[in-house]
């Protein structure tokens, strides 16, 4: 998928847990983790604001696009 999700840089800036950033928004770890892992199909926009506030950040921090081009 070409869009990627960099959770994970943000998390170790900021020397946060999965666990405890799952709390500050308010999901479960394990869904936490689908969306970290690359591998959720949506976002809503209130887990898109919650991880913005928690992390400090905007949502171009945590979501990027990478072309990835068919003749590769």
């Amino acid at each position: 998928m070409p869009i990627i999700v960099d959770i994970d840089v943000l998390l170790a800036k900021r020397k946060m847990s999965v666990g405890e950033l799952a709390d500050r928004i308010g999901i479960t770890p394990a869904n936490l983790a689908v969306l970290k892992n690359g591998r959720a199909k949506a976002v809503r926009f209130t887990t898109l604001a919650a991880l913005c506030e928690a992390l400090e950040c905007q949502p171009g921090d945590i979501l990027r696009w990478e072309n990835h081009d068919a003749d590769d």
